[in-house]
């Protein structure tokens, strides 16, 4: 087992300390970036897989840095150690049991080293905060998560936690649009999925972080003030596409149109463009990811609400200008 490293003792740390597991990644690297222009870094603590990697101004301003990883749970055992608030973000995958299991057992560690509040980074299907279940396979764990965070909430009087969902992130189309290439993109685009219909309220990934340590911030500030106690919150983008509205934009970022030819699920599977392109749909779990599109169909990814336009002040980003400087990079 890998020690715990800090750079700062828990007993020197203040009763509203941040922490955010796992601190790498897109959303938890985007989070403590603009967290760290929000509060004192000497009230946030990082737990990651490679603490090495976080830059050294960061230290150097006084944050802690922790090794924590999901993969070897007994590391999380007291990686939140001073922590009051921690910022869970999902493991890692698409499964479902093992992926609850893994996340229970951070939530569990977190709350035997003192945490008190829990903001859990969840997933834009299922809709508005209000809804309980999705046909989306990827949706399992993490509603069987928020149900267990209700469930310690309920058992423990002075346990709270803040479900944010987050919007189906601009960066991942490839996984709905059956990772088409922007440098290379085809004349016809398979999907088990007609592209009509309600669409996805596509959001940019590093706005979802902002708004997130905007929420982080909220609550370090004032804690018994904060409004989203014990509640679930959909951070969307600023319009809801459709997939065929989304190709069409591409296409148009790309000049070049782009035909849609829906498909059955067996063979948007075991398309070459769909093989072997994520780690996450290997073996039987491209069958579970399409799951998404009935998901999809039934509207669970369409929702716009207003909460991350007030989180960061401004009108969150539109598809098509993510995707146009996606092309340019």
């Amino acid at each position: 087992m890998q020690p715990v490293t800090s750079n700062l003792p828990s007993s020197a740390m203040s009763s509203n300390t941040l922490a955010i597991f796992p601190a790498s990644g897109g959303i938890g690297g985007s989070t403590y970036r603009h967290l760290l222009n929000l509060i004192d870094p000497k009230n946030v603590i990082l737990v990651a897989r490679n603490p090495s990697n976080i830059p050294s101004s960061y230290k150097d301003a006084g944050l802690v840095t922790r090794y924590g990883d999901y993969d070897k749970l007994e590391t999380l055992d007291n990686a939140f150690e001073g922590a009051r608030c921690l910022n869970l973000i999902s493991y890692a995958s698409i499964e479902h049991e093992h992926r609850f299991q893994v996340q229970k057992y951070a939530i569990d560690a977190a709350v035997k080293c003192g945490v008190t509040h829990i903001f859990y980074s969840s997933l834009g299907f299922a809709g508005t905060g209000t809804t309980t279940d999705s046909l989306a396979f990827v949706m399992q764990a993490h509603l069987d998560t928020e149900r267990y965070l209700a469930k310690i909430a309920a058992e423990i009087p002075s346990f709270s936690y803040t479900i944010v969902r987050q919007g189906l992130y601009t960066e991942s189309y490839g996984l709905y649009l059956a990772f088409l290439d922007l440098k290379q993109p085809p004349s016809q685009l398979k999907l088990p999925h007609d592209g009509k219909g309600p669409g996805i309220s596509w959001v940019k990934r590093d706005e979802l972080g902002e708004g997130t340590a905007h929420l982080l911030a909220e609550y370090a500030s004032d804690p018994k003030a904060f409004p989203h106690i014990n509640q679930k919150l959909l951070l969307s983008g600023p319009e809801e596409l459709s997939i065929e509205e989304s190709v069409d934009a591409i296409g148009r970022v790309v000049g070049k149109k782009i035909e849609i030819l829906q498909c059955s699920v067996d063979e948007w599977a075991s398309a070459d463009c769909v093989k072997g392109a994520s780690k996450y749909l290997a073996g039987d779990m491209a069958t579970h990811w399409a799951t998404s599109y009935e998901a999809l169909r039934h509207g669970e990814g369409a929702v716009v609400t207003e909460h991350l336009c007030r989180l960061i002040g401004r009108e969150p980003e539109r598809f098509e200008k993510t995707i146009s400087d996606m092309a340019k990079a």
